[in-house]
């Protein structure tokens, strides 16, 4: 089992940054993949980006791409989204996930844990 946990989240004016944390517990994450999706109301669950938890590598969602890092402290079970140059359309409430190492990175269903997801609001 793994237990995810999100912090960081919040107002911001457009044009502002945040960076979101991801507090992860329960097995080791070796062979995972631990990713950040996004559900504004009204609309589906979208795929924001995902680091490799071994290698490190890094894929984002064409919305997140200059704008947000992903990262991971390995010492800290810890994953980040860093997000600069926030956008009003970028509000939204953002969860961690973790899977399997597949190659369906943007595919909610391939996610077997969740967090409880934390609140990004963005003004103009």
């Amino acid at each position: 089992q793994v237990q995810l946990g999100e912090s960081g989240g919040g107002w911001v004016q457009a044009g502002g940054s945040l960076r979101l944390t991801c507090a992860v517990s329960g097995r080791t994450l070796s062979n995972y993949q631990m990713a950040w999706f996004r559900q504004a109301p009204g609309k589906e669950r979208e795929f924001v980006a995902v680091i490799n938890w071994s290698g490190g590598s890094t894929y984002y969602a064409d919305s997140a791409k200059g704008r947000f890092t992903i990262s991971r402290d390995v010492t800290k079970n810890t994953v980040y989204l860093q997000m600069n140059t926030l956008k009003p359309d970028d509000t939204a409430v953002y969860y961690c996930a973790a899977a399997a190492v597949n190659l369906f990175v943007h595919l909610a269903d391939r996610y077997a844990y969740w967090g409880q997801g934390t609140q990004v609001t963005v003004s103009s």
